[in-house]
């Protein structure tokens, strides 16, 4: 494709036609129902995919529900574009309840941003709790983002939710997708928004003033992953639930007062229990014992004592090491 005079082309702004009926393929077998063609926008990226949709529901004065923690990104964005973020703190197992996402939406919610698996939390939302936040999103009129980019993670191959059964789902649910972890592909830079028409022809408005169209190449790769690639695709998921163990196994032996409050896809939320901040902890762990890391106020509006560990990247005799490592610091 890359020799090829097309490779180097605009394509249709919503995507490849080919290309978005192997996701529509993809997500229709993952999730057990209907998903079409017609329903897909291929973007530069998921955080594209999430920047567009925002665009597409809210402006400067509306609010938007994050769940804390939080991924940066989503945040970062809310506040480029004066768009107040709406914090929710869950009180179990880091996933929120209807009635906690309630309590801080008011007239100017325009959209509930939920992360499943969670970066960083790698907490996944049931299936019964996004219907119950589905159903509250629907009585206010307001947009349900669902950002899946690690749902191949989830040591399961059950569907993630069961929206997509809903008949009227296009009017409230925002499902988006990521094929930069699913394919190993980050670079080329391809994602998705699943969505109804009204949110789409928004959307394509918002992608016509930045990108006009995904990367064609991309596009490409990611038709022959989902084509050809599916053992390939399961075995890292394989490989990564394995990591996820292991990294458990490390850190229920608390090294160095290091405290696991939750892991999943490529990451654990892990709380440092240290009396100085936690930027400092994070620069010490770099330093001292060449373990990298990213602190947990990236992800939070005040420093919580917490840090993100991505564990995707080693290999299971590296987790010995580093329970060592953390066993080290003072």
């Amino acid at each position: 494709a890359a020799t090829e005079p097309e490779g180097s082309r605009y394509t249709l702004q919503p995507g490849i036609p080919s290309v978005r009926q192997a996701v529509a393929d993809d997500l229709s077998s993952a999730y057990a129902a209907s998903v079409a063609d017609d329903d897909i926008v291929i973007t530069a990226g998921c955080n594209q995919a999430f920047c567009a949709v925002i665009n597409a529901v809210a402006g400067p004065g509306d609010n938007v529900v994050l769940v804390v923690p939080f991924y940066f990104n989503h945040d970062m964005w809310l506040r480029v574009e004066g768009i107040d973020p709406r914090y929710v703190h869950p009180a179990q197992d880091l996933v929120p309840t209807a009635d906690e996402i309630a309590a801080v939406m008011d007239e100017r919610t325009r959209a509930v941003t939920i992360v499943t698996p969670g970066n960083p939390s790698g907490a996944i939302t049931p299936p019964e709790r996004i219907a119950e936040i589905a159903e509250l999103c629907t009585a206010r009129d307001v947009a349900l983002v669902l950002d899946e980019t690690y749902r191949s993670y989830r040591g399961t191959d059950e569907p993630a939710h069961r929206m997509f059964d809903i008949p009227t789902w296009r009017d409230t649910v925002v499902s988006l997708h990521s094929f930069s972890k699913d394919l190993a592909i980050p670079g080329y830079r391809v994602g998705a928004i699943v969505a109804g028409e009204r949110l789409r022809v928004e959307a394509l408005k918002i992608l016509d003033c930045v990108t006009i169209c995904a990367p064609s190449l991309g596009q490409l790769a990611v038709e022959t992953g989902l084509r050809e690639c599916g053992d390939w695709r399961a075995a890292q998921a394989e490989r990564i639930i394995g990591l996820q163990h292991a990294f458990e196994a490390t850190m229920a032996e608390r090294p160095g007062r290091f405290e696991l409050v939750g892991a999943g896809a490529y990451f654990g939320w892990v709380g440092h229990h240290r009396d100085r901040p936690t930027v400092d902890v994070v620069k010490q762990l770099l330093v001292d014992h060449s373990v990298l890391t990213i602190p947990g106020i990236a992800f939070t509006p005040e420093d919580e004592g917490m840090i993100r560990f991505s564990f995707a990247n080693l290999d299971l005799d590296d987790l010995p090491e580093l329970g060592s490592r953390l066993g080290e610091l003072p």
